[in-house]
């Protein structure tokens, strides 16, 4: 069996639901509002966490490697050790924000990351303590195990991010979905004011919302977990995702609050005869 199988049967593994639990308990105390953005990477267009765990692998990964050069690496592989410990905390919480909005199968797979990364962690700040008291031997063992522990972590991060899309755009194929073009989505007085309303264009969902006079749509799927967002709802100038809260811009799709990252694309509209026309915007091929 491949690993990334093993790796899916952890998902149906209800022994990770009390790891699950007091994952969520934690991730409730994360702040919310403009902090908690930041933490997912909204400011940024695509989620932090990625970015965040370079720095603690960099540093790490450096420092086994000083270990195993002929020379005297003593002071250098220590300081890179706890550079590394201190990198992981930023990592650490943007990852536990991320991981509270996902589903049930992404957070068993999410607590096993968690786990083989915080033992990892462990195993670096033993060697830490280990390297201030002169036992390098040991510093040098509990680094190397380190590693292999945050190698495990990282695999399995992989297979939530490449595998069950955890992070990505989940709308972002559907740009090349839409036909060139204008497109009749029906008559207007069909999509209600001051409310959304989910559209298709040749099957591909679009939401739209009318207020104030004007009438505005994108495409209708949000780029966080696949949610319909014309069963979202309108909150001063943006539509918010039914799912998990992520809130858009009715004008440009720009992303307002997370968790998603990605902005939707928005659609030009046209209303010709009582009839609501769209097509989408140039976007690169």
């Amino acid at each position: 069996m491949r690993l990334g199988e093993r790796i899916r049967e952890i998902e149906n593994d209800e022994r990770w639901d009390p790891a699950v639990l007091r994952l969520r308990r934690l991730a409730d105390h994360l702040p919310s509002g403009p902090v908690r953005d930041l933490l997912h990477g909204v400011p940024l267009g695509h989620p932090a966490h990625p970015t965040l765990v370079h720095l603690p692998m960099g540093t790490w990964l450096a420092a086994v490697v000083l270990d195993a050069l002929p020379g005297d690496h003593r002071r250098g592989a220590h300081a890179l050790v706890n550079i590394g410990l201190l990198a992981s905390l930023p990592a650490v919480v943007s990852g536990l924000a991320d991981w509270s909005e996902q589903h049930g199968r992404q957070q068993r797979v999410g607590a096993a990351h968690a786990a083989a990364n915080g033992g990892g962690a462990l195993m670096f700040a033993a060697s830490s303590v280990a390297r201030a008291l002169g036992r390098q031997g040991w510093g040098r063992a509990l680094a190397l195990a380190g590693m292999g522990a945050v190698g495990i972590g990282g695999t399995l991060g992989g297979h939530l991010t490449y595998y069950r899309s955890g992070g990505v755009n989940r709308a972002d194929h559907l740009l090349d979905l839409v036909p060139e073009g204008w497109h009749d989505l029906g008559p207007l007085d069909g999509f209600p004011e001051d409310d959304t309303c989910q559209g298709d264009v040749d099957g591909v969902p679009v939401v739209v919302a009318r207020t104030n006079g004007s009438v505005r749509a994108l495409l209708g799927t949000c780029p966080h977990l696949g949610a319909p967002l014309g069963e979202g709802e309108l909150v001063e100038g943006c539509v918010r995702c039914p799912w998990h809260g992520s809130e858009f811009r009715l004008d440009s799709g720009t992303v307002v609050h997370g968790p998603a990252t990605a902005s939707l694309e928005p659609l030009e509209t046209s209303v010709v005869d009582g009839r609501l026309m769209v097509r989408l915007r140039s976007v690169g091929g």
